[in-house]
């Protein structure tokens, strides 16, 4: 398994956050980690970044949660698809809901590779990785 650069972890759980580090670090999926605690903060930091205005890097995977206050998943995600991205960025949901409204709300974007379950479990980051690799 190829190992990417920089892993996105937009999630405002953080013990989740801490587990999911955890496990990338061990797996050795990535090199560093973007961390951010609603999507408002994470479109703000993303949106000059992934335009070119503003030079930082650029995640290779964005993990998202769907249930975020100041602004959910759903939100952040009709945020970035307005944005011409000077790189493409692999999008899984990661969340708790197993709602099947929101796995199907999900399928409507075309940046998002895969709606996860959590917790995220070490299969499920193999298989992550199999999807990217894809």
């Amino acid at each position: 398994m190829k190992q990417i650069d920089i892993a996105c972890i937009i999630d405002d759980d953080p013990i989740f956050v801490f587990g999911a580090q955890r496990l990338m670090k061990m797996s050795n999926f990535c090199k560093g980690f973007l961390i951010f605690h609603d999507g408002e903060q994470a479109l703000n930091h993303l949106a000059p970044v992934l335009r070119g205005t503003v030079e930082s890097a650029i995640p290779d995977v964005i993990l998202l949660d769907i249930n975020m206050p100041i602004l959910d998943g759903w939100q952040f995600l009709d945020g970035i698809i307005t944005i011409e991205v000077i790189k493409k960025i692999t999008i899984f949901i990661v969340t708790s809901s197993i709602d099947p409204r929101d796995k199907e709300k999900a399928k409507s974007y075309s940046n998002v590779k895969n709606f996860i379950v959590k917790p995220i479990t070490q299969d499920k980051l193999n298989d992550l990785m199999a999807q990217m690799e894809g």
